[in-house]
């Protein structure tokens, strides 16, 4: 009889413990989220035909495209960017409302990152002096942690800060970002109070200074690149070493020891994308049974983008070498964890303007903004009408921060003082709309421009003016490019998902990038940010 008893209740153990493992919620050994920074949608397609199959054309023939990816908010900027992709909030919510934004009760300016409360690791600068405590809601990474009760790791990596800890979230077993000072990888003690041995190493074998030593020329012939301007154009900015902005670029200078710095060429993506090889390694991130999270940052595109424009010969150089990088980081994912068992996706912070040199040239509608100008004018009426000198006492994110201590002072309200600054504001060329920031709600204003003022401001550290630039517009001169406005240029993005579960294909609906935080979370079955406000992109995971 206890033979028979012991039979049945190890039957029922065994049939207990199969059930359990069969319960094992599905996914994948690691998530690896890559965000290029100013990288337009149109760069999928435009260099196509010089792409190999093994990096971005792999990503659009086994990948799911959402090729109608919009960032629902301005401005378009990389902190807000970073923020929302992985919170799946506005800055309306997450509170990342720029890269950085005014404080006036500490009296400056505050870094979206910037912490003076912690110490930077691993270097004797104000760069490590960094966290996500001013990041409002949890994100993606923080979420996972809760749901395998800390077991999953999550690391963050780029060459800016804001793009390697925001991303990361809260909980981050690590966060490392660049110290254009003495070029190396660092952290803060929100972290950990010393670099790990394998940071120091990979820091000790000085790889930036090697890759700048080299000299930045053309991947391929100059002339071969077609889809690009002219390399000695007027608008393209130049290294401060350089008499012009032209291949081969000497990136360093023997005689005075000036470098440009690895970030301002395409060099900076592969020392990300082999340091977080390493960290893959040295965390053995996606080996012990809970998925884990990688997120890296490239921030070179930015750079080069901001210095030279989109239609450059450098703009394309680097994307030639990003899409060889790719290739071969793929191949080492698919090596270290199997083609089918990680889940990835690519996208971007924000696109990118025109120069206003390369519209002007070519016909088509342009225009740059002088800001002390324009503010000098603007105090210039107030204090001509009210007696009120040092009215605006800050401008950034497109939002005017209005001197409430100065017009308390006054018998009349802020309310005329901000709706004369908009009317001033209506009257300068290159200023399409302007508002009080409390009267958005029922502003007259064309969607879905209205809806991506209101995201983008955020009650406590948004300013009292919001206004957009006229289209083609470029805040201080016809060089260079920029971004940070609600147009297509600089809010069309990509977004490719590639790996665990995923099936080839593509959507032409409108998506967000704060429907990534909602997807990852359906997939991953866990719970959505604290702060999330986007939507599960329903054609990724309904099949």
């Amino acid at each position: 009889m206890k033979r028979t008893v012991s039979i049945l209740v190890c039957a029922v153990w065994v049939g207990i413990t199969g059930t359990l493992a069969s319960a094992v919620v599905p996914r994948p050994k690691i998530v690896v989220c890559l965000v290029v920074d100013q990288m337009r949608w149109d760069y999928l397609y435009r260099f196509y035909d010089r792409y190999g199959d093994g990096g971005f054309k792999r990503l659009l023939t086994d990948g799911f495209s959402c090729d109608q990816t919009l960032i629902s908010y301005a401005p378009t900027v990389t902190g807000c960017g970073h923020a929302s992709i992985f919170t799946g909030a506005t800055p309306a919510v997450h509170g990342i409302v720029g890269n950085d934004w005014p404080d006036f009760e500490k009296g400056y300016s505050v870094n979206c990152v910037g912490d003076e409360n912690v110490s930077s690791v691993g270097t004797e600068s104000k760069y490590g002096k960094a966290s996500p405590r001013n990041l409002l809601t949890t994100t993606v990474g923080d979420e996972l942690k809760i749901a395998t009760n800390f077991r999953s790791k999550v690391v963050g990596i780029s060459i800016k800060d804001r793009a390697a800890i925001l991303p990361a979230g809260h909980t981050a077993d690590a966060a490392f970002w660049f110290d254009k000072t003495n070029n190396c990888f660092i952290t803060s003690t929100y972290y950990m109070d010393e670099l790990p041995e394998w940071v120091q190493s990979f820091n000790n074998r000085k790889i930036p200074q090697k890759y700048l030593k080299q000299g930045w020329n053309t991947l391929y012939p100059v002339a071969s690149y077609v889809q690009s301007t002219a390399d000695d154009m007027p608008y393209e900015s130049r290294f401060a070493n350089e008499r012009r902005p032209v291949f081969p670029h000497r990136l360093v200078d023997s005689v005075t020891g000036f470098d440009v710095g690895i970030s301002n060429t395409p060099f900076g993506n592969n020392l990300v994308l082999a340091f977080a090889k390493e960290a893959i390694q040295a965390y053995q991130l996606g080996t012990h049974g809970d998925t884990d999270l990688l997120t890296v940052s490239l921030s070179s595109p930015d750079a080069i983008g901001h210095r030279f424009g989109p239609n450059s010969i450098e703009i394309e150089d680097n994307y030639l070498r990003l899409d060889k990088e790719l290739e071969a980081f793929f191949a080492y994912l698919d090596q270290t964890f199997g083609e089918g068992d990680y889940l990835f996706f690519i996208t971007a912070d924000h696109g990118a303007s025109q120069s206003p040199g390369y519209l002007a040239a070519n016909k088509l509608p342009f225009g740059f903004l002088n800001e002390k100008y324009l503010l000098d004018s603007i105090q210039n009426v107030i204090r001509s009408e009210y007696g009120l000198d040092s009215v605006i006492a800050a401008n950034a994110n497109q939002q005017l921060y209005l001197n409430d201590k100065a017009i308390s002072r006054l018998t009349v309200s802020k309310d005329e003082i901000a709706d004369r600054i908009v009317m001033l504001l209506m009257e300068s060329p290159g200023i399409t709309d302007a508002f009080v920031t409390r009267k958005l709600g029922s502003a007259t204003l064309a969607e879905p421009i209205k809806t991506m003022m209101i995201n983008g401001y955020h009650l406590k550290r948004g300013g009292d003016i919001v206004y957009s630039v006229q289209s083609g517009w470029k805040w201080g001169s016809i060089s260079g490019a920029s971004h940070s406005h609600w147009n297509a240029y600089d809010a069309h993005i990509p977004l490719i998902w590639m790996g665990w579960g995923v099936q080839p294909g593509k959507t032409n609906r409108l998506v967000h990038n704060t429907d990534i935080a909602a997807t990852l979370a359906s997939l991953l079955h866990i719970q959505m940010p604290s702060g999330n406000v986007g939507s599960v992109i329903y054609e990724l995971t309904d099949h």
